[in-house]
C-alpha cells in the first residue's frame, strides 16, 4: 500500500515520456493529451500519500523527476514546434534537425530554441520547491503543471477550434517569445498562489477552492480549450485578492 503513490508518481513520468516522444515528432496533440493524463497523475499521487499516509523522502524526489519530464521538458519542446511553425511553417524534426538537406541553419532558425527556456524555468522552479519550507500548504510562483496546460492549450485550441484569427494570434513568432519569458517569470516569481490540495473536504474551508473548480468546469464546457489560458489567469488573480493563508 505504501508504495502506491509512488506507482501513480510512475505513471506520471511514463506519460511525460511518452508525450516527449510525440513532441519531438511533431506531434503536438498527442502529446498535449499525454503530459494532461501525466498532470492527471500527478494531482492523485498527493491524495494517494495523504490518504494512506505514505509520506516519503524517495516519494518527493521521484514526483520532482516526474514533474520536470511532464511539466518541464513536455512544455518546453511543444514551444520549439510552436515557434517552428511560426516561423517556417511546420514543425522541426528535431532528430534530423541538423542534417545535411533538414532544417536551414540560419540565424533565424535557432530561434525556436528560446521555447526551452521553459524547461530551464521549470527545472529552476522545481528545486527550488524542493527547498522552500513555505510551500507546504501553498505555492510561491507558478506551479509547473499550471504553466504546462497554459502552453500545450495552445497546439490543442490550433487543432480543434482554429480560425484564421486565431491561427493568427496563436503562430504569432513574438507572442510566443513574449509567453515564454513570462511564464519562466511567473514559474519562479515571489507570487503567493493557493493550492488545489484538499485536507479537508468541508465546504467553509474549501470554498474558494469548490467555486474555481465549478467556474473552471463550466469555461471548459463553454470555451473548451480556449478556456485554460482564461483559467490561469483567473487562477493567478484569485491568488492576488485572496491570500493562500485566507483559503
Amino acid at each position: 500500500m505504501k508504495q502506491i503513490p509512488n506507482i501513480i508518481t510512475s505513471l506520471n513520468l511514463l506519460c511525460g515520456c511518452v508525450a516527449m516522444i510525440f513532441a519531438v515528432s511533431g506531434d503536438l496533440v498527442s502529446a498535449a493529451f499525454f503530459a494532461f493524463a501525466g498532470i492527471f497523475f500527478d494531482f492523485f499521487d498527493g491524495l494517494a500519500a495523504r490518504a494512506l499516509n505514505a509520506h516519503s523522502d524517495v516519494g518527493l524526489q521521484l514526483d520532482s523527476l516526474a514533474d520536470m519530464v511532464t511539466s518541464g521538458v513536455v512544455p518546453g519542446i511543444v514551444m520549439v514546434q510552436l515557434l517552428s511553425q511560426a516561423i517556417t511553417g511546420h514543425t522541426l524534426d528535431i532528430i534530423n534537425v541538423f542534417a545535411e538537406d533538414g532544417w536551414n541553419t540560419s540565424i533565424i532558425s535557432y530561434i525556436p530554441f528560446i521555447g526551452l527556456l521553459i524547461t530551464v524555468g521549470s527545472a529552476y522552479r522545481l528545486a527550488k520547491f524542493n527547498v522552500d519550507t513555505r510551500q507546504t500548504s501553498s505555492f510561491i510562483g507558478l506551479p509547473t503543471p499550471a504553466n504546462t496546460l497554459l502552453i500545450l492549450s495552445l497546439p490543442l485550441v490550433l487543432a480543434f477550434q482554429n480560425s484564421i484569427q486565431i491561427e493568427e494570434i496563436i503562430l504569432n513568432k513574438w507572442l510566443l517569445i513574449i509567453l515564454t519569458l513570462v511564464s519562466c517569470i511567473l514559474l519562479n516569481a515571489e507570487l503567493p498562489l493557493f493550492a488545489l490540495k484538499f485536507k479537508t473536504w468541508g465546504v467553509k474551508k474549501n470554498s474558494i477552492r469548490y467555486v474555481f473548480l465549478i467556474v473552471c468546469f463550466a469555461l471548459i464546457l463553454l470555451l473548451k480549450f480556449i478556456a485554460i489560458p482564461i483559467i490561469i489567469a483567473l487562477y493567478i488573480l484569485i491568488s492576488i485578492f485572496w491570500k493562500p493563508s485566507e483559503i
